[in-house]
């Protein structure tokens, strides 16, 4: 939680006015495309009413490998991702926090994990169709990228930042009560386990084992299509490693590997 609130006070109660946002015409001011007509129809039936400014939703669907095709200057959905990541991360913490009084920090944490993900958001982005208004560079594969569980996630989380800097944090807690979690059964997710860093961190203590390390050994492909290797080890003895396309997907692969490597050594319980 402490990393959340970091993030948050650099971020959530400085929210800039959603003019400052878009030049006379509505758009971004770094961005040079412009919103398609179905696009516009997409958005208005998603939130309800029509966008006070439509640039800034433009840049949370433009993938970054549209900034390498595009002459003109074109700036990606990513700082988007960023903030949307946090303002998701305080409203999925708020409802967990007010539906399981009885849970500890653990296991909170534990199911937010569970819905903050990229397989669940994207998940979330293909309910709402979102990969069919993804802005994709030409140059890249656009098909594999509109099914890319990364691309989606990033989007989904660009987009939740968009509705918060354009209509606040209100209008961006409802997106996510409606769309996230009126998906999810909260029964049903309280007693599955999935966050394979936190059940490492967990068996490490309670074996009174170094806790564990996560290193990214290496970064392979184009800067749209990033694959990530991490491993992790315990007192400097490596245990798992993990690639995905984002460097928090590799971390849980390589606690998934590690955390079966551990129970299965002599002496486990």
């Amino acid at each position: 939680m402490e990393k959340l609130w970091h993030k948050l006070s650099s971020l959530a109660f400085h929210r800039p006015r959603s003019d400052d946002q878009s030049d006379s015409t509505g758009n971004s001011g770094s961005n040079t495309l412009s919103i398609h007509d179905t696009t516009a129809v997409w958005l208005r039936k998603l939130l309800g009413f029509s966008p006070s400014s439509t640039g800034i939703y433009l840049t949370a669907l433009t993938h970054r490998s549209i900034v390498h095709d595009q002459a003109e200057p074109a700036e990606s959905n990513q700082r988007l991702e960023f903030l949307g990541d946090a303002v998701l991360d305080l409203v999925i913490s708020e409802h967990l926090y007010a539906c399981f009084p009885d849970s500890d920090e653990g296991k909170l944490s534990s199911n937010r994990a569970k819905i903050v993900n990229r397989k669940s958001l994207a998940g979330f982005a293909k309910k709402i169709s979102l990969c069919e208004h993804l802005l994709i560079g030409e140059s890249a594969d656009k098909n594999k990228i509109r099914a890319s569980e990364s691309a989606l996630a990033d989007a989904f989380e660009a987009l939740i930042g968009a509705i918060y800097l354009d209509l606040g944090l209100a209008e961006a807690k409802k997106f996510i009560l409606r769309y996230v979690t009126g998906h999810v059964d909260l029964q049903k997710l309280d007693t599955v386990e999935h966050n394979y860093k936190s059940r490492l961190i967990e068996h490490t203590q309670s074996r009174q084992i170094a806790p564990p390390v996560y290193i990214v050994v290496s970064e392979e492909g184009a800067e749209h299509e990033k694959r990530f290797t991490v491993e992790v080890s315990c007192g400097g003895q490596p245990l798992g490693r993990g690639t995905a396309g984002r460097k928090k997907d590799a971390e849980q692969s390589a606690a998934k590997e590690a955390l079966a490597a551990l129970e299965k050594a002599p002496g486990a319980d």
